[in-house]
């Protein structure tokens, strides 16, 4: 089963379009060829809502949105969320120091335990980054 938009197409195709720019075109690949209609349905509503809705706003810059994104996705603890929008960060030029500094910014917010959490997911990835840069 394909994704086919069956909602409004102009915040569907528009929170495609930012996804992609934001997240990748691989992932979102991997993730928009549910095999379900339910699973068709919900990616309808994440490109909808989240992103030709909400991420589509102009009031805060996409930058600003990832690193909001980084500090609620510490704060409730989903490491496999926090490691697509790390990636995200790092497309909304967000320099890996930066990140490493949100996150460590969570400790006395979100916990200890979050904050390490969130700096061992972003570990990885932020090395990553900084081989392809080198």
């Amino acid at each position: 089963m394909t994704f086919e938009p069956t909602g409004p197409i102009d915040r569907v195709s528009a929170g495609q379009e930012i996804r992609r720019q934001v997240l990748g075109d691989d992932y979102v690949d991997s993730v928009s060829s549910p095999e379900t209609e339910a699973q068709a349905a919900f990616q309808e509503l994440v490109a909808g809502f989240a992103w030709g809705s909400v991420w589509n706003r102009d009031q805060l810059s996409r930058r600003d949105r990832s690193l909001l994104n980084l500090a609620m996705l510490t704060a409730l603890g989903r490491p496999h969320e926090l490691t697509i929008h790390i990636r995200g960060a790092l497309n909304n030029g967000l320099e890996p120091y930066e990140i490493e500094e949100a996150l460590m910014h969570t400790a006395p917010y979100c916990g200890l335990p979050a904050a390490i959490d969130a700096l061992r997911t972003a570990r990885p990835i932020l090395q990553a980054h900084q081989s392809e840069a080198e």
